[in-house]
C-alpha cells in the first residue's frame, strides 16, 4: 500500500506544480508564475487532495490519479523503459522521423507517466530530452527543427514541461551551459512567436510545413495550435487573435456531417478519423464547444471510433484525447479495444514497430494509452 500511496501523492504534487493560479476577470485569464515555494505547498496541497480523495471522492468523478488497469501499466512501462534504453546521448532518438518533434512526444511520455520529473527514475531522460529540445531551437526565429509538424510538437512538449521541470538545480551539469542555454519559459516565449509570425504571413491564417508556406493543412495546424494552446494554458502570452484565427480556419475546414479536410478547402473527407478528432480537439481545449462544428466533429468521431487510417499511430494519438474530451464513455469504450490492440502489437523490447519509426511510434501510442493516467495538463478535461 505504501509505494501506491507515495506514488499518487508525487503524482498530485506533479498534477498542482502543472496547476494555474488563475483570477478571472471577464473572458481574461490572469495567470500568476510559480516560486519554488509553490512547488513546496504543491507537495502539502497533493497529500492533502490525495486524502480527500480517498474519503470524498464523487463516484465516478474523473480525477488524475485514479486507477489505472494493470494491462496498461503494463504497456506503458514496458514502451517507456525502451525509450530510455534507445535515447541518445545527446538526447534524441535516432529516427527515421528524428528531431525536436519525435524528442517532445517521448518526453511527454516521461511527463505522463506520473512520476516526479525531479527526483524520479526518469529524471536523466528529462532533462537529456529538454536539453536537445531547447539545443534544437534556432535562437533568432524561435523555430524548432526542420518542419512546422516538428515545431508544434515540440512546443507543445515544452509548454507540459513548463513549470513541472524545475530548472532551480542547474539546466545541465555542464557549467558552460546553464549560463548561455534559455530557459523553458524564453524557448517556449520564442516557439510561440514563431508560430504566430509564421500564422501571420500565412493567407489562412494557419500552418503548412515551413514558417513561410502560404498554404495551410488541417494536420500540421492542429499541432501547432496544440502548441499554442497549451502555452495559453501554462502561462505563456498567446495573442487571442492567433487562437481565434486558428479556430476559424478548422470551422472552414469542417463539414455538416463532421468530416474535416486535409487542404484547400473542404475536398479530401475520406480517411477523415485523425483530422475530425484533431478538429474536436482543438475546438475542446480552445473552449469552442459552443461551435456547431464541435458537435459536427463530436459525433463523427463517435460515430466511427473504430474507422482505420492510413497513419494508424497518429490517429490514436489525437482519437485518445477527442474522445476523452467529447464523450467519457465513448473514449472507455475505445480504451479497452486500444489495450487490447497495443497488448497484441507491442514488441519484445517494449518498442512498437510503424511507418514513423519506432521511437515516434511507440512515443504515440504511449500517449494515446497516457489518457488513463491523466497526468499531462492537456488531457485534463
Amino acid at each position: 500500500m505504501l509505494p501506491v500511496l507515495l506514488r499518487a501523492t508525487a503524482a498530485c504534487s506533479f498534477a498542482y506544480s502543472h496547476s494555474q493560479c488563475n483570477l478571472s476577470l471577464g473572458s481574461r485569464v490572469w495567470p500568476f508564475r510559480r516560486s519554488p515555494t509553490s512547488r513546496v505547498a504543491g507537495w502539502v496541497c497533493g497529500w492533502f487532495l490525495l486524502m480527500a480523495s480517498a474519503v470524498g471522492q464523487p463516484p465516478g468523478e474523473l480525477i488524475r490519479g485514479d486507477p489505472v488497469p494493470r494491462e496498461v501499466r503494463e504497456i506503458y512501462d514496458r514502451g517507456i523503459s525502451y525509450l530510455v534504453r534507445s535515447q541518445g546521448p545527446d538526447g534524441n532518438w535516432p529516427d527515421g522521423y528524428a528531431g525536436p518533434g519525435t524528442t517532445g512526444l517521448a518526453l511527454m511520455v516521461f511527463l505522463a507517466s506520473g512520476e516526479d520529473p525531479n527526483y524520479g527514475k526518469y529524471r536523466e531522460p528529462i532533462r537529456l530530452a529538454m536539453r536537445a529540445i531547447i539545443e534544437a531551437q534556432d535562437p533568432v526565429t524561435g523555430y524548432l527543427g526542420d518542419s512546422m509538424y516538428q515545431h508544434g510538437f515540440a512546443t507543445l512538449a515544452l509548454a507540459e514541461a513548463y513549470g513541472a521541470v524545475d530548472e532551480t538545480d542547474g539546466r545541465s551539469e555542464r557549467s558552460d551551459d546553464r549560463i548561455s542555454r534559455p530557459s523553458i519559459a524564453q524557448a517556449l516565449e520564442l516557439a510561440v512567436r514563431c508560430a504566430v509570425t509564421s500564422q501571420g504571413k500565412n493567407p489562412h491564417q494557419a500552418w503548412r510545413y515551413s514558417p513561410s508556406a502560404r498554404d495551410a493543412d488541417t494536420s500540421v495546424s492542429g499541432s501547432v495550435l496544440m502548441g499554442l494552446l497549451a502555452a495559453r494554458n501554462a502561462g505563456i502570452a498567446v495573442p487571442d487573435k492567433s487562437i481565434d484565427a486558428a479556430v476559424d480556419y478548422f470551422v472552414s475546414m469542417t463539414g455538416d456531417n463532421g468530416a474535416v479536410g486535409y487542404s484547400g478547402g473542404l475536398g479530401g473527407f475520406g480517411q477523415s478519423i485523425a483530422r475530425s478528432s484533431i478538429a474536436c480537439l482543438v475546438f475542446s481545449i480552445a473552449q469552442r464547444k459552443d461551435l456547431p462544428q464541435y458537435s459536427a466533429t463530436r459525433h463523427y468521431v463517435i460515430s466511427n471510433m473504430n474507422e482505420e487510417s492510413h497513419y494508424v499511430e497518429y490517429a490514436r494519438y489525437y482519437q485518445a484525447q477527442a474522445l476523452f474530451q467529447a464523450d467519457v464513455a465513448a473514449w472507455e469504450r475505445w480504451n479497452r479495444r486500444l489495450v487490447r490492440q497495443l497488448k497484441a502489437l507491442q514488441n519484445a523490447d517494449g518498442s512498437f514497430s510503424g511507418q514513423f519509426g519506432n521511437a515516434t511510434s511507440t512515443s504515440l501510442n504511449l500517449l494515446a494509452l497516457a489518457v488513463n493516467y491523466r497526468f499531462l495538463p492537456v488531457y485534463e478535461r
